[in-house]
């Protein structure tokens, strides 16, 4: 472990012992922007959860006919999973694997909100187009991201934890370890400075999805919410060297 500075342990044992452990969620209700084009799409309608047989794993969803416009669906698909048959043909985990062909995902959604387009269908069924349309967009937001994946998959099963402000992790190292990150994201003179963090990073991002891979798989679910808890830290770091500004202090999203 790299030798830690005073200012990293002032500040680690301030938050261990007189504020409430880091809690890496914030909820998310906006407006959904269209990933085509600049058109604004009102809020998601909520979508329906899927109806399980059983407490387990056997759950069914309404398949989505890619060949079929969107609006002449007789029922709109359940989970975010069945608007996508061929890039998930299986579904969410644990029948699915967790991780996704990206190129793929993105393909058929292009393909498929080309069709669901507002823009492309009369006044008539404008709404209907628009609020299909931000259903879409939502799904394939929420899959094509690891975070959002995860903590979807994990609501299927009835654990929340996107909005549950207290998940988070008690690891005082893992905690150090953020904190240090966040300091050197501050003290950094230039952009060059946060190459290396970056790449760390990112590999800290991919072994998280690996451990979520197979705790989906092995429908462990402890551990993929722990996991998913982790997760929400990497992609803050990510986040924050992203947007990094001289000068600017980091803050970690709650």
């Amino acid at each position: 472990m790299r030798t830690i500075r005073p200012t990293s342990a002032r500040r680690l044992r301030a938050s261990l012992t007189s504020e409430p452990s880091i809690s890496p969620f914030r909820a998310q209700h906006r407006a959904t922007p269209c990933l085509l084009c600049a058109h604004r799409i009102p809020p998601q309608i909520p979508a329906h959860r899927f109806q399980s047989t059983s407490a387990g794993s056997n759950t069914r969803e309404t398949p989505f006919d890619a060949q079929t416009s969107p609006l002449q669906q007789s029922s709109q698909p359940q989970t975010h999973y069945a608007f996508f048959p061929n890039s998930v043909p299986t579904g969410p985990p644990p029948e699915g694997h967790f991780t996704i062909d990206l190129n793929a995902l993105k393909k058929e959604f292009l393909q498929l909100q080309a069709r669901a387009h507002p823009d492309l269908h009369p006044q008539a069924n404008k709404k209907r187009a628009e609020a299909l349309s931000s259903r879409i967009n939502e799904a394939y937001k929420t899959l094509q991201d690891p975070l959002r994946r995860a903590q979807y998959v994990l609501s299927l099963r009835g654990i929340e934890v996107a909005e549950d402000e207290t998940a988070k992790v008690e690891d005082p190292e893992l905690l150090m370890e953020v904190l240090e990150a966040r300091e050197q994201i501050e003290e950094a003179e230039k952009e060059e400075d946060l190459v290396e963090m970056k790449t760390v990073n990112e590999e800290r991002i991919a072994e998280s999805t690996k451990v979520l891979e197979q705790a989906f798989r092995e429908d462990d679910l402890q551990t993929a919410k722990s996991e998913t808890v982790k997760l929400r830290y990497w992609i803050n770091i990510r986040e924050s060297i992203h947007s990094w500004e001289k000068g600017v202090p980091v803050v970690l999203q709650h």
